[in-house]
């Protein structure tokens, strides 16, 4: 029976994570995202370490965990101040599809590689006119003799410009309905039609986002992943780890930032008395800390169901903990940077450019409001108001 209270195994994992990613920390990652370059360093010796693919089956050369191995590697190199958010994408989303249902091909082609670290893919889902709601999606796949031929836009799409190939999601003709229904297909990177432009952001990460243009791609019959009548099950196999993943991220980030909070109001005095004394600082750190351990056992309690096979049950519990965590990494950050003073805006503390990265936990990959509306109707049976 899975239990929340974590195993030997796990505590050993959260700790050889926390060694690497303190090897590089935050430095690291403010020095990487100044020269416009990618985190390879930390990328590339975590995939050595099998933090990349720990979640991905053995026999395709990953660790044979869960998702609930993999929150734990993000959540402690975010606590260190190194996150990869390619981990959400690569392996968490990409991977756990390809895994279930790929086909054999499919899976020796890409699992070994996301695996090791020598392949990356993206995952392309929002649209220009379809955020929160993947039913408007447009991006469209028509066949054409035994090819597919897909033509769309997708924006807010992560670090295109490392991957070797996007997952992409589009939508199908349904024979029998006419009705269109979501399907996945891997779309290389230099496939001709396929075209990227990057987003200016004020958000400052070392993962770029794009804009992505599909002028009539065309895909071989193989490029598509499972069956193509299995549409939202296949869809949501991949969104709700990337749920759980980013929690993880959030939880990660809020830590980092409030164990910045605490190093400075231990060392802080006025009038001879630590800041950290009085407790107009010292509550809203612990309150702080608090918020986010409830978080963390939502994110455990998603990442369990979801590995034991429970996708509804996952589905809901993954929404409650992306939820729980973005506004405890919200709040975590605001009370660092307010603890800090006007330290907490310099470049000096690093913390003012989590203010806007915070963000990214409420908005990103589905609003708050969208959870709440995922709650109100799937959870408590309330009728819809769209």
């Amino acid at each position: 029976m899975p239990t929340l209270i974590e195993s030997e195994e796990h505590q050993a994992l959260r700790k050889a994570v926390s060694a690497l990613g303190k090897r590089y920390g935050r430095d690291y990652i403010t020095q990487v995202i100044a020269e416009g370059r990618y985190p390879t360093e930390l990328w590339q010796e975590a995939a050595k370490l099998g933090y990349l693919g720990v979640n991905l089956p053995e026999e395709y050369g990953g660790g044979g965990g869960g998702i609930a191995e993999l929150s734990i590697v993000l959540e402690e190199l975010g606590a260190s101040g190194a996150p990869l958010l390619m981990l959400v994408v690569s392996p968490a989303i990409c991977g756990t599809v390809i895994a279930r249902f790929g086909t054999e091909d499919q899976k020796r082609t890409w699992l070994p590689g996301l695996a090791d670290g020598s392949k990356l893919m993206a995952f392309g889902i929002t649209e220009p006119d379809a955020g929160s709601n993947s039913h408007r999606i447009t991006t469209t796949a028509r066949r054409d003799g035994d090819d597919w031929l897909l033509t769309g836009r997708k924006v807010f799409i992560s670090g295109v410009d490392h991957a070797d190939a996007v997952l992409i999601v589009g939508r199908t003709e349904d024979a029998r309905t006419g009705k269109l229904k979501p399907c996945l297909f891997i779309v290389p990177r230099d496939a001709e039609g396929f075209s990227r432009s990057p987003i200016d952001m004020e958000l400052s990460a070392a993962e770029k986002q794009w804009e992505l243009v599909l002028d009539d791609v065309r895909l071989p019959a193989d490029a598509l992943v499972g069956d193509e009548d299995a549409g939202l099950l296949q869809l949501f196999a991949g969104l709700n780890p990337e749920r759980v993943m980013t929690a993880a991220f959030a939880i990660g980030m809020g830590r980092y930032a409030v164990s910045k909070a605490l190093e400075y109001a231990r060392e802080r005095t006025v009038w001879k008395t630590p800041i950290g004394a009085h407790q107009a600082i010292a509550h809203p750190l612990a309150q702080a800390h608090i918020d986010l351990e409830l978080a963390k056992l939502m994110m455990q309690k998603a990442a369990l169901l979801y590995d034991a096979g429970d996708d509804i049950g996952a589905g809901e519990a993954a929404n409650m903990a992306k939820y729980a965590a973005g506004e405890a990494c919200v709040r975590a950050v605001d009370q660092a940077v307010h603890t800090l003073g006007g330290n907490g805006l310099t470049r000096e503390f690093g913390l003012a450019s989590l203010i806007i990265g915070a963000r990214v936990a409420r908005i990103a990959p589905v609003s708050r409001e969208m959870i709440l509306n995922y709650i109100s109707h799937q959870t408590l049976g309330l009728p819809k108001s769209y």
